[in-house]
């Protein structure tokens, strides 16, 4: 494993290409720059994986603006009302705290039963 990131390759393989013909393969270099664009904007491969009951915990924390490290405290969120917040949600929080703590920060995740993408 190298320490280049998908986009370095991307801008590697792009630059050689730049040196090419006004067109690829048939393709105006112009359809190519939209190509480029969408691969700007589009989601990282590995999205995290939570389940459904996960993904609407992070998305009530975040419509209360509550801290990342406040969200482990259950006891404090239990004091808040949050009557979703179960024993199975809290042992998937505490067992898989670093997957937690990526769809927060990235505010987007796939959910483990349906595969959907949530994006906040």
């Amino acid at each position: 494993m190298s320490n280049e990131t998908k986009r370095d390759v991307f801008e590697a393989v792009w630059n050689r290409l730049a040196g090419y013909q006004v067109f690829f393969n048939g393709w105006p270099r112009e359809a190519i720059d939209e190509y480029k664009k969408r691969y700007d904007a589009a989601l990282p491969d590995d999205l995290p994986v939570i389940p459904q009951a996960v993904g609407e915990y992070i998305q009530w924390g975040k419509s209360y603006d509550i801290q990342l490290y406040m969200m482990y405290s259950f006891k404090f969120i239990h004091s808040q009302g949050l009557k979703k917040l179960t024993d199975d949600v809290e042992s998937w929080i505490i067992s898989s705290s670093n997957t937690f703590a990526r769809a927060w920060v990235l505010g987007v995740w796939k959910v483990a039963e349906t595969g959907e993408v949530v994006k906040l």
